[in-house]
C-alpha cells in the first residue's frame, strides 16, 4: 500500500508508489551510486548546472579549479576572475557572483567550507541551512542532501515532476515547491534514490512533455492520465500528417526542428 502521508492536505496517490519505482528499476535500472564530490564541491558544480548542459557545467568546473586549486581560493577571488574562469558554462556573468556569494556565506555562518555537519542534523533542518544560502532552492538543496550526504531528500526536476502529475501521485495544481514535501511524504526513505533516477529515466524516455510514448509506457495501466494522453497524441499526429500534405514544399526545407522541450529529452 502507498505510504500514509505526513498531512491531511498531502493526497493519497492513485498509483502505488512503491510499485511504480519496483517497476521502473527492472525496466531502467540497476542504478549504481556514481562517483560524487564533496557537498561544497558539489554545491558549486550544482550552481554552475543550472540552465546549462553537463558538458559545459563539468568544462566550467574543471575551468574554475584550475584556475583556482581549492574553493577557499574561489570564495577570496575576485568575481571577474570566477567569471573568466567558468565562461564556457554559460551565464557566466550571473553564476560567478552566486558562487562567491555561496561560499563567503557558508565560510560566515560555518566558519569553513565543510559540509558534513548537515547529515547529523534532522531534514528539514538541513534543508533550511542549505536553502538560506543565495541562488539555493528546494532542487538544489535536495540534490545535496540526497545525492552527496545520504539523506532522504527530493530534488525535484521537470521530469519528475511532469511524471508525478501524470501518475497523480501530486495534484494537477501543486507547484515545485510544494511537491518536494508531497512526494516525501510519498515515498519510503530509503527509496528516494531509486525514485529519483526511475522517475528520470521514465520521464526522458517513455513520459516525454510533448509526445509521451503511452502505448510503451510500462506503467501505463495504472496510469490515470493515459486516455487523455493518448488522445492529444493522436491528435496531434493526425494533425502533422494533414499540415505535411498542404505544405511538403516548405517543410521539405526544414527536415527537421527541434523544440526547446524536445532538445533536451
Amino acid at each position: 500500500m502507498p505510504r500514509k502521508s505526513r498531512a491531511s492536505s498531502i493526497p493519497t496517490p492513485s498509483i502505488d508508489v512503491a510499485e511504480a519505482i519496483r517497476v521502473m528499476s527492472e525496466q531502467y535500472g540497476p542504478f549504481p551510486q556514481e562517483p560524487r564530490l564533496d557537498p561544497s564541491h558539489e554545491l558549486v558544480f550544482t550552481v554552475l548546472s543550472q540552465h546549462t548542459s553537463d558538458t559545459n557545467s563539468e568544462r566550467a568546473f574543471q575551468g574554475l579549479m584550475k584556475r583556482f586549486g581549492s574553493l577557499e581560493d574561489v570564495a577570496a577571488g575576485e568575481v571577474s576572475d570566477i567569471e573568466e574562469a567558468i565562461t564556457h558554462g554559460g551565464l557566466a556573468k550571473i553564476k560567478a557572483p552566486r558562487i562567491k556569494m555561496v561560499l563567503t556565506r557558508i565560510l560566515e555562518l560555518n566558519g569553513s567550507l565543510d559540509l558534513s555537519f548537515l547529515s547529523e542534523m534532522p531534514l528539514d533542518e538541513a534543508k533550511a541551512w542549505l536553502r538560506q544560502l543565495p541562488g539555493i532552492g528546494p532542487k538544489s538543496a535536495g540534490i545535496i542532501l540526497s545525492f552527496f550526504l545520504g539523506m532522504p531528500a527530493m530534488a525535484i526536476d521537470t521530469h519528475i515532476y511532469r511524471v508525478s502529475k501524470r501518475l497523480g501521485i501530486i495534484g494537477p495544481k501543486v507547484n515545485t515547491e510544494k511537491a518536494h514535501d508531497m512526494l516525501e511524504a510519498a515515498v519510503e526513505p530509503d527509496q528516494v534514490y531509486p525514485f529519483h533516477i526511475a522517475f528520470i529515466t521514465h520521464g526522458r524516455q517513455v513520459c516525454k512533455a510533448q509526445r509521451p510514448l503511452c502505448k510503451e509506457c510500462i506503467v501505463a495501466g495504472n496510469c490515470p492520465s493515459r486516455e487523455e494522453l493518448m488522445a492529444l497524441t493522436e491528435g496531434k499526429a493526425a494533425n502533422n500528417v494533414g499540415e505535411s500534405k498542404k505544405g511538403k514544399s516548405r517543410v521539405s526545407q526544414v527536415p527537421h526542428t527541434f523544440t526547446t522541450e524536445d532538445s533536451k529529452q
